[in-house]
């Protein structure tokens, strides 16, 4: 009998438990009661145990790499949440969101040989998964002016700025404080790089120069983007 490959049975779960966020509770349970190796990591009840020390995402990237279904599981577990909220927002769409972060663990599985340990785990997956977003919509052909995330054109209107600061300001505390369908109209009128970078700033706290290492462009260009799209989505928010 053929043994079922693991990213399969493990999608396989992923998508018959998806509902919104919560997309693979098979996962979650699976997950929570083994180490990243098949071995029990917490303690029963009454039981007293070793302590266990969770594995980094970088080293579950690189079990993955060996095929290592468990540990494949665990991330999963681990970032599936904010990978479809991601997803969905920037698509403005959960059920697209879902298709992509779907297609974002496969990515994952396939080309965690690759992952060299120069960045953050999640620096180098939240590429994959802004890059999927892009490319979605340029199937979808509705977004009709997609540019390249390393560019700037998409940012051409307007005179050159002089790059702002990487401090956060009161104004992303108040793009925070919006409702989730206020955010999304807003967010639908931004380019896809400053839409990518006020995510990843608002939503995963990520810095300037983490954006500009998802985005692949340099660090001066991502705090553009992130300060023109800051300043538009103000503007459209008090508009409305």
């Amino acid at each position: 009998m053929q043994t079922k490959d693991p990213v399969n049975k493990s999608l396989a779960s992923f998508v018959e438990g998806s509902t919104e966020s919560n997309i693979g509770p098979a996962l979650v349970n699976r997950a929570a009661s083994t180490g990243g190796n098949g071995n029990y990591s917490g303690r029963e009840a009454g039981v007293a145990g070793p302590v266990s020390v969770e594995p980094t995402d970088e080293e579950l990237c690189r079990r993955i790499a060996e095929r290592d279904s468990a540990a494949f599981e665990m991330l999963v577990e681990r970032h599936q949440a904010r990978t479809f909220r991601l997803a969905s927002s920037i698509l403005a769409n959960e059920a697209d969101g879902h298709d992509v972060s779907q297609e974002a663990f496969i990515r994952l599985y396939q080309a965690a040989h690759r992952f060299d340990g120069r960045s953050r785990f999640s620096t180098w997956f939240y590429r994959i998964v802004v890059n999927l977003c892009i490319d979605h919509q340029r199937r979808n052909r509705w977004w009709r002016k997609v540019s390249p995330l390393s560019g700037s054109l998409d940012d051409s209107e307007g005179p050159p700025i002089d790059p702002p600061s990487d401090e956060p300001g009161p104004e992303l505390a108040a793009i925070r404080s919006q409702t989730e369908v206020q955010l999304r109209k807003a967010l639908a009128q931004l380019s896809p790089s400053q839409r990518a970078a006020v995510l990843l700033q608002v939503q995963e706290d990520l810095s300037s120069r983490e954006i500009a290492a998802v985005l692949k462009c340099s660090e001066t260009t991502a705090r553009v983007h992130l300060h023109r799209g800051v300043t538009r989505l103000m503007k459209v928010l008090k508009a409305s």
